[in-house]
């Protein structure tokens, strides 16, 4: 699994400020869901997207894709050479991912 550093206090952190760039993200059922972060024209990202769409028919997860290009130039910059990127309440999974690395993420979110 391509994950950088997860602990709780920096992926809060992170969503936080996404949730401050975007404010149409503040409604409290898109805070639990898992965000894909990437933007138009990504080609990796439109794989990633595809990978989650196949592993919902087994998991039932949702996920919200949300596009870096409505970031501040500075959060912008942090995803620019890593997208896609999933993040969830808890984790940071840079690709690319597997199905197993989201079965992984579904097993860690059920135990947190």
């Amino acid at each position: 699994m391509n994950k950088s550093t997860n602990n709780n206090d920096t992926i809060n952190k992170l969503r936080t400020h996404i949730l401050t760039s975007i404010p149409t993200l503040t409604h409290a059922e898109l805070q639990d869901e898992w965000w894909l972060l990437g933007t138009s024209g990504c080609h990796l990202c439109t794989i990633a997207e595809q990978l989650l769409t196949n592993f919902q028919a087994v998991q039932p997860v949702t996920y919200q894709h949300i596009d870096i290009a409505n970031f501040d130039e500075t959060l912008m910059m942090q995803f620019a050479t890593t997208i896609p990127v999933l993040l969830t309440k808890t984790q940071r999974l840079n690709y690319p991912f597997s199905v197993l690395d989201l079965q992984r993420l579904v097993e860690e979110h059920n135990n947190y």
